[in-house]
Parts: C-alpha cells; sequence; structure tokens
C-alpha cells in the first residue's frame, strides 16, 4: 500500500466526493464520482451515468479516464485516480481496473473502505491483468 496519509492523494479524494455530487443514478441512487491526476498537475473528472439499459451505464472511473484521453491526456500522463461512493465499502469494478491498468501500471488508485483509506498501485489491484501485443509492442 502506499502512503494513505499523502496529502495530495488525500486531497484528490475530496475532488472525487465532489465529483459524485454530478451524478446521473436515477435507477440505483448509488453516486460514484472520481478524480484523475496528471502528472503536470492537471485534474479530469468524472461520474458514474446510467442507463435504462444497465450495459449501457458508465462507471465514474471510466468517464474520468475517457474524458481526459479525449482531451488530448497521453495514458503516461496519468498519475493517479481517486474514487468516491455512496456509502463505506466500495473498490473499483473489474472493467475499471482492467481499463486503469491499461492507462499505466503504475497508476495511484485512492478510495475508501470499511472506513479506511486506501492507496494502491493498480497493479497490486489487478495482479493478473489482460494484456494484449500490438504490431510488437
Amino acid at each position: 500500500m502506499l502512503n494513505s496519509s499523502d496529502t495530495t492523494y488525500l486531497s484528490l479524494l475530496e475532488k472525487a466526493d465532489s465529483a459524485r455530487e454530478n451524478a446521473y443514478c436515477a435507477y440505483s441512487n448509488f453516486k460514484v464520482g472520481a478524480a484523475l491526476l496528471t502528472k503536470s498537475g492537471n485534474i479530469i473528472f468524472g461520474s458514474n451515468v446510467e442507463n435504462a439499459s444497465y450495459g449501457l451505464t458508465n462507471c465514474a472511473e471510466r468517464s474520468a479516464i475517457f474524458a481526459a484521453i479525449s482531451r488530448g491526456i497521453k495514458p503516461q500522463e496519468i498519475d493517479a485516480i481517486a474514487i468516491s461512493a455512496t456509502g463505506e465499502n466500495f473498490s473499483p469494478c473489474g472493467a475499471c481496473r482492467q481499463v486503469i491498468f491499461e492507462m499505466g501500471s503504475q497508476i495511484a488508485v485512492i478510495f475508501r473502505f470499511n472506513g479506511k483509506v486506501v492507496i494502491e498501485r493498480i497493479s497490486d489491484l489487478l495482479p493478473y491483468s489482460f494484456t494484449i501485443t500490438i504490431n510488437g509492442q
């Protein structure tokens, strides 16, 4: 586990708390917000967006990552992502873990679980990730 008293990451978690309030969760009322930190200090926000067809729902983590990429931020520029959800016991879903991992195996992931702040590298949260080699890379 990374240092759970790192003020940069704790501040990022507070920003995720704010992003959570923008969630569109008309069906579950389970609000999730994310705040993504780039290595240059930019912060990109994301919130979960539900749909009546649940498979079309998008998680806050992926919303933040997709927004960052859409703004021209390269995967290697992502330092951390904080996630805040309704309730105490929450960690990123498997799909989000995979998407975060593809952006970079050393990205810090910050969330609350059992009343504690957890700060882990995505590689520790997804030790057996799916990878694929494209054109030898």
